[in-house]
């Protein structure tokens, strides 16, 4: 058996393929339960709106993760609005998923990788994200990957008639130094 090959790619226009692709992928995660804010698939209608009008809002940039060319996950970096200058130096990672039939090959460390990478260079400071406590493995990869829990929230979501947490959390993804945040700026 061959290996897969993993690409992850920010794009700004979805052909009509890659469209279908993002779509199942999407309603692949939220019949699994990592649907980014979805219960129940919404229809495929809803769901090409939803990723069409993501490609169109200036603070949203979307990131797509393919295995052997097609897409199977997605990932946004959203940006604080340009009236929010208090919080400019800081960007989140949201409505990241891969769908389950494409888990276990690494996509989702590549797509998170993928975003920091972008928002440093758009010289964002910190990175940071929320997820729902049932999440187990994704609360893994993001402690894995040097993000802190600050924060929990005790009814972050309701989902099958429960209420549940959800947990916040923060990365700094420049160097303390260069951030003047943290232990580093309070000495200067």
């Amino acid at each position: 058996m061959s290996e897969v090959v993993l690409a992850v790619e920010r794009i700004t226009e979805l052909a009509e393929d890659d469209l279908n692709s993002l779509c199942e992928a999407a309603d692949s995660a939220i019949i699994d339960g990592g649907g980014f804010g979805w219960v129940k698939p919404p229809g495929r209608r809803a769901l090409e709106r939803y990723f069409q009008g993501v490609l169109l809002v200036p603070e949203r940039e979307l990131f797509v993760g393919r295995i052997d060319g097609v897409i199977v996950g997605s990932a946004q970096l959203v940006r604080p609005p340009r009236n929010n200058e208090a919080q400019a130096f800081a960007a989140s990672l949201m409505h990241e998923f891969v769908a389950p039939y494409a888990r276990g090959h690494g996509l989702a460390r590549l797509m998170i990788a993928r975003v920091e990478d972008r928002a440093r260079a758009l010289g964002y400071q910190v990175l940071n994200l929320d997820v729902r406590e049932t999440q187990d493995v994704a609360i893994g990869l993001y402690e894995s990957l040097g993000f802190e829990r600050w924060g929990i929230h005790p009814h972050y979501a309701r989902a099958n008639g429960q209420t549940l947490r959800g947990f916040f959390y923060t990365k700094l993804i420049q160097s303390a130094a260069r951030t003047k945040i943290g232990p580093a700026a309070e000495k200067a």
